[in-house]
């Protein structure tokens, strides 16, 4: 016979709330997961405009790649020395490493046309598409 227990879903919202609270409350971990470009596209009047977030990155550091309908963002967030002798770090939770991004865009780019822009963190891409080929119709004689 089967055994049934009731549910109380407070059960769950307070082993969620603190998890992880009363285990560490300041340590260092080592490793930390990459972090993630986090993009927005927009498409309109034939151009992509594509807002890339990417804090603490040097616009020197930056390279985007664009491939027909595909691109590239990557970049490379330094590490910089900031503690003192004598000075102890008890949390370190900023990724330091290299960023990437690739996708797909639903039409060719124009890369001669392409242009970037980066300022307070954001980098800032227009994408213009490719003026699609018209199909040649060819008459059989």
């Amino acid at each position: 016979m089967a055994s049934i227990t009731r549910y109380n879903p407070l059960d769950d919202a307070f082993d969620d709330l603190f998890r992880g609270f009363f285990v560490r409350p300041v340590g260092l971990e080592s490793g930390s997961a990459p972090a993630q470009i986090r993009v927005d596209v927009t498409e309109s009047n034939g151009t992509y405009k594509l807002r890339a977030e990417i804090p603490g990155v040097k616009k020197d550091d930056i390279n985007i790649s664009v491939d027909g309908d595909q691109v590239a963002i990557s970049a490379e967030v330094k590490k910089e020395q900031d503690v003192k002798d004598g000075d102890r770090v008890l949390r370190s939770e900023r990724y330091y490493g290299k960023v990437y991004r690739a996708f797909t865009l639903g039409q060719p780019v124009d890369e001669a046309g392409a242009s970037a822009k980066y300022a307070d963190g954001v980098l800032e891409l227009t994408l213009p598409k490719k003026a699609a080929v018209m199909a040649k119709r060819i008459s059989v004689q």
